[in-house]
């Protein structure tokens, strides 16, 4: 019970539900909580019919009321229902669980103290107080009943209840004489827990005591303490309990709901029958679910596996032989060790040579500053020669001696402009700049380090070898086409599948019809009186082999006894097309059953286009909820997917709601006619390509006259619905009655 935890834990407070209440969208809210975020609006925002009462409106009555809902532009966390008042903008908050809630925005009225509660009771809810889903952000205006309006999930409660008793303190064996050891069964039949020594002691697995049933303690536990059935009471009529079950509306009334009138047009069975049938279909749910859990347990397995097979095994180092290529498969410790020693190797290398290259960068440094001090010493000097110099030479120049004066005057000059011209521009210039001259080539290096890489040097297995078909073994009948085919005697290569591919009957794109294992084929639903041309390839792990030589086969003529147009139409097996339907179209069984999640009209097509003879299939609907309008008929293979079908000129239909139904191509309706589906109709379709026409059934009666004629070309089956309908699909089935006592022969271009 662990893992179901989750489901029982409020969405608004975070803990196990307490006094859960079910909101109209089915989710479920604390009543404490609930009360929490309820949020008051103004009176001109609260018209009465938007009010939440019990009057047997249905969740599905409020999802069709959803279609006309509009969610906020500025993203306000929530939309309001269609029809439902939209409560003010609140900034969300985050509950434990993670799900948005909306506190309330208008503080509560003042308390009035001349309003005296009871102990125990709750205050009252004030007018126009709107709640919205924590999960879905759907809101609502409460009703004079307040969040009473809402019935009580006493199953949910219930459930809560023995998941808290199953997580008390562990049980204690009841037959232990002094301090009780821990239980480790229980007896159902004995109704007594046992410890292991105990059990052992004093019911042992022999004699009439093998025949007990012996479960664990906390399963002995709630099976003890199941309570009795509790009786729920309607929610409009509060001493009244429930005893019949609305259909149309999908919920429990009692017996003066019936009496008031608001179900009379609605079909009332009774609760004990209604339980029974839900239950049968939960548990067949529950077993398809068991199903898909125990292959996703299985996968879960196939995954440890694949990583205890990636894991390093506990002998590392050891290489381990494989036959047939002769190459050693290292395990994943000497590989990771060895891949780290050769990155560290370059690493290494890397190192000295930085080493170097700063070795070089500290000579280069010397190196300048030498110069600069050789030139700062022979400049000083010079500039010492030169001051001493320019002294005499000013001395000089003070004596009155004008003979001794020009004895050397001469001398001198010539001396200043020897010193002169020593200081020359180059003897003033530095010789050496403070700027390094080393630019590091490193982009080779890191392109090199960018394209390091694995060797790949394990031999690649090949793929398959192109496979050969018999021959004698293919063969065409009727509208199906039988091939087989063979690998080449010599060849040693591992096979896993096969691919088939047609192409289209008309010289068109291949297609595949087949991947699998198998070696022979027969595709089923080919176009009568067509040449096609086929082909098979073979695949492995390595990769797809050649395409065979294509093999061209022609379909019959008709396939069928001349003027039996009873067998006619019992040719096509075919199913519904994912790959072209709208993304909103949801496919199970198969692909035979679809419906949509979305509220707008989605197209989906078949997989099985038709342009000759008789084709008939069905359509059963599962569900309709809400009275929609699903369209039934024909299209072509560009028919627009998001429009009901036949709104433009590919698709021919008939649209149908619980009262009539509608003919309809190019968006022109045509022939209303009484008589429409609900939940188990059958409607039927019926394309003549021998007469070119298209008739529609419901119920194995013809829905009014022959809908279209001169129906050419190629059609393929199609359906629009949205997502209150669900329907199966039904093919390969005899023309019905109603349409071979009018048509006794075909047409003498097929007899």
């Amino acid at each position: 019970m662990e893992e179901m935890e989750e489901e029982l834990k409020c969405p608004v407070c975070g803990s196990l539900y307490r006094e859960p209440i079910i909101l109209p969208c089915s989710h479920n809210i604390c009543l404490a909580c609930a009360r929490n975020i309820l949020v008051q609006t103004p009176d001109a925002e609260s018209p009465q019919s938007s009010r939440a009462s019990g009057s047997g409106v249905s969740d599905y009555d409020y999802l069709d009321l959803d279609k006309m809902s509009l969610y906020s532009e500025a993203d306000s966390g929530y939309g309001s229902y269609g029809g439902f008042a939209s409560v003010p903008t609140t900034p969300s908050q985050k509950s434990p669980n993670g799900v948005r809630v909306f506190p309330p925005t208008v503080p509560p009225p003042p308390p009035q103290h001349h309003l005296l509660l009871q102990p125990g009771s709750l205050p009252p809810i004030p007018r126009n107080s709107s709640i919205t889903c924590p999960q879905c952000h759907r809101s609502l205006i409460l009703d004079d009943r307040g969040l009473r309006g809402f019935p009580k999930n006493r199953v949910l409660e219930g459930v809560v209840d023995r998941y808290q008793q199953s997580k008390a303190a562990a049980l204690r064996c009841q037959l232990c004489e002094k301090s009780p050891k821990e239980a480790t069964v229980m007896c159902e039949q004995c109704d007594v827990f046992y410890c292991d020594p105990c059990r052992l002691r004093c019911h042992p697995p022999r004699g009439p005591l093998a025949k007990h049933h012996l479960v664990p303690p906390a399963q002995g536990r709630v099976s003890r303490r199941l309570s009795p059935r509790k009786i729920s009471t309607c929610t409009e009529h509060e001493l009244e309990n429930h005893s019949m079950y609305c259909v149309q509306c999908k919920i429990p009334v009692c017996y003066q709901c019936l009496e008031e009138g608001k179900h009379s047009s609605h079909e009332v069975k009774a609760l004990g029958a209604m339980w029974k049938l839900h239950k049968g279909q939960l548990s067949l749910a529950l077993n398809i679910l068991s199903d898909r859990a125990k292959e996703a347990k299985e996968f879960l397995v196939q995954l440890r596996n694949m990583v205890q097979q990636i894991q390093p095994t506990e002998a590392p180092g050891r290489p381990v032989v494989t036959s047939g290529w002769g190459t050693l498969q290292e395990n994943s410790v000497e590989f990771e060790a060895c891949l780290v020693a050769q990155c560290d190797a370059l690493i290494d290398a890397l190192n000295r040579r930085k080493a170097q290259l700063l070795s070089r960068v500290n000579k280069e440094h010397e190196h300048k500053l030498k110069v600069v001090r050789d030139q700062i010493s022979h400049c000083t000097v010079k500039l010492r020669q030169t001051t001493g110099l320019m002294e005499y030479c000013l001395e000089v120049i003070k004596e009155n001696d004008p003979s001794g004066f020009l004895q050397i005057s001469d001398a001198l000059i010539r001396r200043v402009h020897m010193t002169e011209n020593q200081w020359g521009k180059a003897t003033l210039t530095p010789r050496m700049t403070t700027d390094f001259d080393l630019t590091l080539d490193s982009g080779p290096l890191l392109q090199t380090i960018h394209q390091l890489d694995f060797v790949q040097m394990k031999v690649p297995s090949p793929v398959p070898a192109t496979p050969i078909l018999q021959l004698e073994e293919c063969c065409t009948h009727n509208n199906s086409a039988t091939l087989s085919w063979k690998q080449p005697p010599l060849s040693t290569v591992q096979v896993d599948g096969y691919i088939l591919e047609l192409d289209d009957g008309n010289g068109g794109q291949f297609r595949e019809v087949y991947v699998g294992k198998e070696t022979m084929c027969t595709v089923d639903g080919l176009h009568f009186n067509s040449t096609y041309s086929s082909r098979v390839k073979a695949f492995n792990k390595s990769g797809v082999g050649q395409y065979s030589k294509t093999l061209v086969m022609q379909t019959a003529e008709t396939g069928y006894t001349p003027c039996d147009l009873n067998t006619l139409g019992a040719v096509a097996w075919f199913t519904f097309d994912p790959s072209s339907a709208h993304p909103d179209i949801i496919f199970s069984n198969d692909n035979l059953t679809v419906t949509c999640n979305s509220y707008d009209d989605r197209v989906v097509l078949g997989n099985t286009g038709f342009s000759r003879g008789v084709h008939y299939w069905e359509l059963s609907v599962d569900r309709y909820d809400n009275h929609p309008d699903p369209a039934f008929g024909v299209a072509r293979v560009d028919v627009l997917k998001d429009v009901m079908l036949g709104k433009d000129d590919k698709a021919w239909a008939m649209y149908v709601d619980n009262n009539r139904s509608w003919f309809m191509h190019n968006n022109s309706h045509t022939n209303r006619t009484d008589g429409g589906i609900s939940k188990s109709t059958t409607v039927g379709v019926l394309l003549d390509l021998a007469h070119g026409t298209l008739t529609f059934s419901v119920n194995d009666e013809q829905q009014g006259p022959i809908a279209f004629d001169s129906m050419e070309g190629l059609f393929l089956p199609a359906i629009s619905l949205n997502r209150n309908v669900q329907v199966t699909l039904h093919t390969g089935l005899p023309i019905p009655e109603f349409y071979t006592a009018r048509n006794p022969e075909p047409p003498s271009s097929v007899c």
